[in-house]
C-alpha cells in the first residue's frame, strides 16, 4: 500500500511555514533565543548569566551577546562529563542521558554532545521531518511511502564507558535510531538490532541481507559509506546498477561530508529519470539546514528548531559575531549556535557561505580549521571538495577518502601539496590525475595559482595511493574511528600531523 498520498498534505503544511521565513527571520530567532534563555534560567549557566533577567527582555540579543563568552568544546568538556556521570542542570535543564560521539576534528580528542530530550525532539526529529517534507513539497509525483527507507547508522559503542548503564554514548545516528517512533519501522529497514550492530564486519553482510530483496524507495546516509553498502548489494543480487535492484528508488538524502566527489557515480548507479538528490546538514550539534529546491543546492537554514545562529565574519579583524539581521550575501561566516542542548554560544567549527538573505539560505563552505595556507595560498575544504570532484569526472575515478597536507619546502626543493587518497575506482594514470587536479584548483582558487605560476614557489602536487581501509585503521589508531560512524577524516591539515600518521599505518 502506498502511504504516500495520506502523508503528503501533513508534510507540504509543514514545509509550508518556511514561506514566512523571508519577512520574519528576525522576529523568529528572537522568540528561539528568548525561549531557550526562559527554558535555560535554573542551570548553572542560566544562573551565572542571569538568564531569567535576560528573557524578560523584547530584544536580549545585546545584553545576551555582552554577558556570555563564545567557547569552544574544551571549555564545556569538564561540564559534559559531570553529567555524562550523572548531574543535572548542568548546561541545560533536568539530566541528559544521551550523548554523541564525534570525532573532534577541530580539537583532536574526541567530543561528546549532550542530546537532550529537547534537542532530539525539536531539533534532530524534526530536522528530518523538515527534509521529507521539503522533498514532497518539490516532488508531486513521489511515491515514497510506497515502500522502504534505508538508514544507515552507527552504533554505541564509545571510546568513554559511563558508570552509570543508562546514559548511552555513541553515533548520532544510533541515537535516532533507537529513539525513534516504532511506528517509523514500518518503513525503514534494517530492524534495529542491525542497524546498531558495531562491528562492520557482521554488520555490512547482515545490511545486504536486509535490504537486498527489499523495495527501497529512498536511502539515506553518508555518501562514502552508503556507496560501499550499494556495491555489495549490487554484487549480491548480480546486478549492474542499484536500481536494478531497487527499481522504486527516487531519492538519497545525503550530508555528513560533500557530496561532489560522489555525485556522478550515483548518478550512473541510479535511474536518471526517477533518482533525486537531497542534502541535508546534519551535525552532531543540530539539524541546521535542508536543501529545499531540486534546482538549487544550496540549503534553507532552519530558523524555528530550538537553534540561535550567530555568524563570524572571519575576514573582519575584530570577527564579531552578527545575528541573523545583519549577514550579507555572498559572505563565508563561521557559524555560532545556542541551543537546547545546552551549547551556549557555541563554535560548531563549521564554515558556511550565505547564497540568500530572503530566506536564509547557504552552502557548507568548510571547517574553520580545515585549510592549508603554508605558503600562502590559502587552499579551503570548499575549493579542495569542488576540485577534486571534477578531477574524478574527467577521469573516471572515484575517491573514497582523502586528506591533504603540506610539504614543506627545503634547501633543495620547493613545498607542495601531498594528497593521500584512497580510491574506490582508482584512475588509470595517477600523475594525469594529479595534473587535472591541479589544473582544478588553480582554475578556482587565485591565490592557489599565484603560487603555483611558473612553479616559482610550489610544486605540483604529490598524490599517494593507499591501500584501502587505511583512514579506517588510522581512525581506530588514535582512538576516534568505527567505520560509518560520525569520525571524519580532516580533508586539509595546516601541518603534517595527520598525514604523517596516515603514513605511518601503512609503514611509508
Amino acid at each position: 500500500m502506498d502511504f504516500t498520498p495520506l502523508a503528503r498534505p501533513f508534510f507540504v503544511r509543514s514545509a509550508r511555514r518556511s514561506d514566512a521565513w523571508s519577512a520574519d527571520a528576525d522576529a523568529i530567532q528572537l522568540s528561539m533565543l528568548r525561549s531557550l534563555l526562559k527554558r535555560g534560567h535554573h542551570t548553572e549557566t542560566g544562573r551565572r548569566y542571569d538568564f531569567a533577567d535576560l528573557a524578560r527582555s523584547v530584544n536580549p540579543y545585546p545584553e545576551f551577546a555582552s554577558r556570555v563568552a563564545t567557547h569552544d568544546y574544551e571549555d564545556i568538556r569538564g561540564d559534559v562529563m559531570r553529567m555524562i556521570e550523572g548531574e543535572k542542570d548542568v548546561l541545560w535543564p533536568g539530566r541528559c542521558m544521551n550523548y554523541a560521539q564525534s570525532s573532534g576534528t577541530s580539537g583532536g580528542r574526541s567530543k561528546f554532545i549532550p542530546i537532550t530530550a529537547d534537542s532530539l525532539q525539536r531539533c534532530h526529529y524534526r530536522g528530518a521531518s523538515d527534509t521529507v517534507a521539503h522533498y514532497l513539497r518539490a516532488n508531486p509525483d513521489s511515491h515514497i511511502f510506497s515502500g522502504k527507507g534505508f538508514v544507515l547508522g552507527g552504533s554505541f559503542e564509545s571510546q568513554y564507558t559511563p558508570s552509570d548503564p543508562r546514559v548511552r554514548i555513541g553515533d548520532l545516528s544510533a541515537t535516532l535510531i533507537n529513539r525513534i517512533n516504532p511506528l517509523a519501522n514500518r518503513f525503514r529497514v534494517p530492524d534495529m538490532q542491525t542497524a546498531l550492530l558495531p562491528d562492520w564486519q557482521v554488520k555490512l553482510p547482515a545490511l545486504v541481507e536486509a535490504s537486498m530483496n527489499a523495495d527501497i524507495t529512498n536511502i539515506s546516509g553518508v555518501p562514502s559509506w552508503f556507496l560501499t553498502v550499494i556495491k555489495e548489494v549490487i554484487r549480491a543480487r548480480g546486478a549492474d546498477k542499484i536500481s536494478d535492484v531497487w527499481p522504486n528508488l527516487e531519492v538519497f538524502f545525503h550530508g555528513g561530508i560533500s557530496f561532489e566527489p560522489y555525485r556522478d557515480i550515483y548518478r550512473e548507479l541510479t535511474d536518471p529519470v526517477k533518482m533525486h538528490f537531497f542534502e541535508t546538514y546534519n551535525a552532531s550539534e543540530g539539524f541546521f539546514a535542508v536543501q529545499n529546491d531540486p534546482a538549487d543546492r544550496s540549503m534553507l537554514l532552519i530558523i524555528d528548531n530550538d537553534i540561535f545562529y550567530e555568524f563570524i565574519d572571519l575576514s573582519d579583524p575584530d570577527c564579531r559575531p552578527r545575528p541573523i539581521w545583519e549577514i550579507e550575501k555572498g559572505k563565508v561566516y563561521e557559524l555560532l549556535i545556542t541551543s537546547s542542548n545546552g551549547l551556549w554560544r557555541y563554535h560548531l567549527g563549521d564554515t558556511v557561505r550565505v547564497e540568500s538573505v530572503n530566506p536564509v539560505k547557504i552552502t557548507i563552505a568548510g571547517r574553520t580549521k580545515t585549510f592549508i595556507n603554508a605558503f600562502g595560498e590559502e587552499l579551503m575544504e570548499e575549493n579542495a571538495e569542488r576540485a577534486i570532484a571534477e578531477a574524478c569526472r574527467r577521469s573516471g575515478a572515484v575517491v573514497r577518502n582523502y586528506t591533504a597536507a603540506p610539504v614543506f619546502a627545503t634547501d633543495h626543493s620547493r613545498g607542495r601539496h601531498q594528497w593521500l587518497i584512497e580510491w574506490l575506482t582508482p584512475p588509470t594514470d595517477t600523475a594525469a590525475f594529479g595534473l587535472e587536479l591541479d589544473s582544478q584548483l588553480r582554475a578556482l582558487n587565485s591565490d592557489y595559482d599565484a603560487k603555483r605560476s611558473h612553479t616559482i614557489f610550489l610544486d605540483p602536487p604529490e598524490i599517494i595511493s593507499l591501500p584501502a581501509d587505511t583512514f579506517n585503521r588510522w581512525l581506530k589508531s588514535v582512538g576516534t574511528g568505527k567505520l560509518g560512524g560520525q569520525r571524519k577524516i580532516p580533508r586539509l591539515s595546516n601541518d603534517r600531523s595527520i598525514a604523517d600518521g596516515v603514513l605511518a599505518i601503512i609503514g611509508a
